[in-house]
């Protein structure tokens, strides 16, 4: 009822201002509450500019008024959680979500709703529908075909039928129907990379001739898109897809082609080559050259896709952080102390983070907005406890918040404060140590020195290096 309340009162300052024949500019309001907030803001942004930062309230919400708006995508962010929302002029959109789920709780109200909810009820159904397209993969070319040509037939009646049913623009009808069009290549771009993996080495020649068709309407540089989900993962499988027929063309190794440095140099020459548009091409360049250097176990390699990197990318922000990446690694390779990093324990009380290491240990990382991981790696921890005495497992977590909301959010999941601990410096520290991804262990001999900076939790090859860490 309260928040049905503070609902009607916002729509009745939205007339009055919608009424004001003073402001003839477009205008919208953008609102909303947010339940578990990880901090007191929401950005709002339109593309990669900052348009305001959003307090929230005491009761967790937000409201905000745009002025000379630009119809589009805009991007709302809270913590390290994105999300996109569809604006045009006179709309009088608010959400709801619990940072404990994200996306799934998401919801919208207001004038502008609908088509909103409609694009996150997308969103949610293609990432399910994910696990269906791998199982998908699995059958002959034409087989796959038959399938997925249903599944956007499916996707086009719904649309139409939500069409008939509701009020919607021009621009909208648009957005929504490329989205189910460029789900559909992506799946086709994805179809011969994903069977790559199960060792089916012959399938671009299994593939029929009009299989890619559609290739030829599709633009690489269509920056209107880039707030697009489906536009940019089908750039990326697209990529994935040349890339992996290119590099088997000429290498004589088919194995592990993904953390290959070959297959990654040709994946940069090919960005330079096909796409023209400098925006989508430096973030190509720059997701790709990231994804390498975090995951990539030959450091010596790093320098030259680096190279190759800033051969093509313009963007100077970009080339910094790449930059900046690259030394970071290198501080990490087995045999280097431990960076000098400053923590807080349960109390609040700031250490050196070397202070605390007296065994062998694994220092794994966890935060809020990754709810799911961060209940499996403790579960896992918990009992690789059992099995390991020998070995000390600490956990970071690497939220910008409150000790209080820090050891609030343990209790809550019922788990020890003991081993726990947060940096005192979050992005700083993230930087330092290079963490990316979330599932990412840092292992260090009793002496602080790093014997395996990129290791996996869950990986089958994480108890086998913690035995050799307690041999060595």
């Amino acid at each position: 009822m309260r928040y049905l309340i503070y609902s009607l009162i916002i729509l009745l300052t939205l007339t009055a201002c919608k009424n004001d024949k003073s402001n003839d500019s477009p205008f919208a309001f953008f609102g909303g509450e947010i339940v578990n907030p990880n901090n007191d803001y929401v950005l709002l942004l339109k593309g990669e500019i900052l348009i305001d930062t959003l307090k929230l309230d005491k009761n967790n919400r937000f409201s905000y008024a745009i002025n000379d708006m630009k119809t589009g995508f805009y991007t709302f962010k809270h913590g390290i959680e994105v999300q996109v929302v569809l604006i045009e002029p006179n709309d009088s959109i608010m959400l709801r979500l619990n940072t404990l789920d994200f996306d799934e709780s998401l919801v919208f109200s207001g004038d502008g709703a609908d088509k909103n909810n409609y694009l996150i009820n997308e969103y949610l159904q293609n990432e399910i529908l994910e696990k269906e397209i791998f199982k998908l993969c699995k059958l002959d070319p034409v087989s796959f075909e038959n399938e997925i040509n249903h599944l956007k037939q499916q996707k086009n009646k719904e649309l139409d039928k939500f069409v008939k049913n509701h009020e919607i623009s021009d621009l909208f009808e648009k957005i929504a129907q490329s989205n189910i069009n460029y789900n559909y290549y992506s799946n086709k771009e994805a179809y011969p990379v994903i069977n790559f993996t199960y060792n089916k080495k012959n399938i671009f020649k299994d593939l029929p001739e009009n299989f890619y068709n559609y290739r030829n309407e599709v633009d690489y540089n269509e920056e209107g898109y880039l707030d697009y989900l489906n536009y940019n993962s089908f750039l990326r499988f697209t990529l994935n897809n040349f890339t992996l027929a290119r590099h088997l063309s000429h290498s004589e190794s088919d194995n592990h082609v993904s953390t290959s440095m070959c297959y990654n140099m040709d994946k940069l020459k090919l960005i330079d080559s096909l796409v023209e548009n400098p925006t989508i091409k430096n973030n190509l360049l720059y997701y790709y050259t990231m994804l390498f250097l975090t995951k990539n176990k030959h450091i010596e390699k790093n320098e030259s896709v680096k190279n190759e990197f800033l051969k093509y990318s313009t963007d100077e922000i970009n080339n910094h952080k790449i930059n900046d990446l690259f030394i970071s690694i290198n501080n990490l390779i087995p045999g280097e102390t431990f960076p000098k990093i400053k923590i807080r324990n349960a109390r609040n009380s700031e250490l050196e983070f070397y202070t605390i290491i007296n065994k062998p240990t694994a220092v794994y990382f966890w935060s809020r907005n990754y709810f799911k991981h961060f209940k499996e790696s403790h579960y896992k921890v918990h009992e690789l406890k059992r099995k390991y005495p020998e070995v000390d497992f600490i956990a970071i977590n690497i939220d910008d918040f409150s000790s209080n909301r820090f050891v609030r959010t343990l209790q809550e999941s019922n788990f020890s404060l003991d081993n726990e601990y947060q940096f005192k410096n979050p992005e700083a520290a993230m930087h330092t140590l290079a963490i990316y991804p979330m599932n990412k262990v840092i292992i260090v001999d009793k002496n602080n020195v790093i014997v395996n900076s990129k290791a996996n939790l869950f990986s089958r090859h994480f108890e086998e290096q913690l035995l050799g860490l307690i041999n060595k």
